[in-house]
């Protein structure tokens, strides 16, 4: 049995606790109720929905919802699109960032430094109807700026881009790095400025050239930050911004098959067909796919570099 003073330390220890736990408690209450609560509604997935019924009274029909998914001849496209955008903002997205990061670290003046890092983090910001717009206005064929300003003063033929699918991947993915790769910059940022110093000072006597402090100082530093947010992305990677895929293209017809993502291809679905069970189904197979890529990264990571793993 425990002793009278064992009992009484540990009543001290959760009391010193319970400041962290108050401020916690917003926060774990917006996850249960923002997260685990709708985590009920899966059952629709399963299900053939009917509004007058409801979620519990409508009757049961196995995985005929995960048709929708599996059976259309766009089920290859969709999750092609997918799978590769996503890997191609992830491994350009984190080079990037990494890169952007080291280079501001390197500047001294602190005012310029904090005007660089609030313009790269700007983007991230603003709403992506507002950059659906603004890619509008570069390339729109009548008045956009890179073909009213580029191309037609150095006597080519205007481009109509809203119809040429071969240009979108490129388009799509230089938007999304322009977007999002400010937040990440500045969390990896974080992270190079909380180095210890005197290892690029004993570096420098060395005779370590500033590549081979990055190469043997700095991105050794960053790999577990790289391997977490890494994982975090690998677990959306059957997911995608709906905005990107949808409003930047501006729902172009001619683009569907380049910019169709599994999201964008359940929207148009729902829009068409009004079957809340197909679209159900569809987050919910992306939620599993994402979770067991999770673990399955996360157990290669383990088996090479243990102490960097997730969990």
């Amino acid at each position: 049995m425990e002793t009278t003073t064992v009992k009484r330390k540990r009543k001290i220890r959760w009391k010193k606790y319970i400041p962290f736990y108050i401020m916690m408690a917003p926060a774990l209450i917006y996850i249960f109720i923002n997260n685990y609560i709708p985590m009920a509604g899966i059952v629709v997935a399963f299900k053939n929905y009917k509004v007058k019924k409801g979620i519990f009274g409508s009757e049961w029909c196995g995985f005929k919802n995960f048709e929708f998914l599996f059976k259309t001849n766009d089920a290859w496209n969709i999750t092609r699109n997918t799978i590769l955008y996503n890997l191609a903002f992830i491994v350009l997205g984190t080079v990037f960032a990494i890169a952007v990061a080291i280079i501001f670290n390197e500047i001294q003046n602190k005012a310029a430094q904090k005007l660089y890092q609030t313009a790269i983090l700007l983007p991230y910001l603003i709403s992506i109807i507002v950059v659906a717009y603004l890619v509008y206005s570069f390339l729109s064929v009548n008045t956009g700026f890179i073909n009213k300003s580029i191309i037609e003063p150095l006597g080519g033929t205007g481009i109509s881009w809203y119809d040429s699918p071969k240009y979108w991947p490129f388009i799509l993915v230089f938007v999304n790095l322009w977007k999002g790769f400010g937040y990440n910059t500045i969390i990896y940022l974080a992270n190079i400025v909380g180095i210890d110093r005197s290892y690029y000072e004993a570096a420098v006597v060395d005779g370590a050239t500033k590549w081979e402090q990055i190469r043997y100082i700095t991105l050794p530093c960053l790999k577990s930050t790289i391997i977490i947010l890494t994982l975090m992305s690998v677990g959306r990677i059957f997911f995608s911004d709906f905005g990107l895929f949808y409003q930047v293209p501006m729902n172009s017809g001619p683009l569907i098959d380049a910019t169709s993502t599994i999201d964008t291809y359940v929207f148009r679905g729902l829009m068409q067909r009004g079957n809340v069970g197909m679209s159900a189904a569809a987050g919910f197979y992306q939620s599993v796919v994402g979770f067991l890529l999770v673990l399955l990264v996360n157990l290669v990571v383990r088996k090479v570099s243990k102490e960097n793993a997730l969990f």
